[in-house]
């Protein structure tokens, strides 16, 4: 069971860690909330979207493309309007923000649970189950591939926040949702 974890691991985080969104989401995220709201709430993102992958798998990559796009680039959207509204006092860049810990947790779960539903990590997850008959063992490599992508991520936004002005972060990190959903929206890949 171990190789097949990881296995999985190593296919699902393969396939997520190439021009993926998530790690532009949760970069542009961290840019704007603490690390750990972040995390629990992507983390619970994951491991839903990966159960869902693993008991459904093949049916999630007969969605019609566009009411995937639709969901994806809605979701990027609102994001953007909601960053680019939420007015925010400047802190100095050594001072976390201070944003509610559910807030930001619920924020972080909608922008990974929502958009990219049969993306390459979840077929890969879904095909990897249906070859190998393993529910818990593929789950649980695929949700530690995600989380692993995650922390990159948010690790990447922190850095971003301590070196980089507040008001151009947020006007590339709305630009950035804006990009999103309109790649989203015309089902282009990066």
């Amino acid at each position: 069971m171990f190789p097949l974890l990881l296995t999985v691991y190593g296919t699902v985080l393969v396939a997520e860690l190439v021009g993926d969104k998530t790690l532009y989401t949760l970069g542009a995220l961290a840019t704007r909330f603490r690390m750990a709201p972040i995390l629990a709430g992507a983390a619970a993102a994951f491991m839903l979207k990966m159960a869902v992958a693993v008991v459904l798998g093949r049916l999630i990559s007969t969605l019609p493309p566009h009411v995937v796009a639709a969901i994806s680039a809605t979701t990027f959207f609102v994001m953007a309007i909601g960053l680019w509204r939420k007015r925010q006092k400047p802190q100095p860049a050594e001072v976390e923000p201070t944003t509610k810990w559910h807030s930001a947790a619920l924020i972080s779960f909608a922008s990974i649970f929502f958009p990219e539903w049969g993306d390459a990590g979840q077929l890969a997850a879904a095909m990897l189950e249906a070859q190998h008959r393993a529910p818990m063992v593929i789950w649980i490599g695929a949700t530690l591939a995600m989380i692993t992508k995650g922390a990159f991520a948010v690790t990447l936004g922190i850095g971003l926040r301590r070196f980089a002005p507040h008001r151009a972060v947020r006007v590339v990190t709305v630009v950035v949702c804006v990009i999103m959903g309109l790649l989203a929206a015309f089902q282009i890949e990066l």
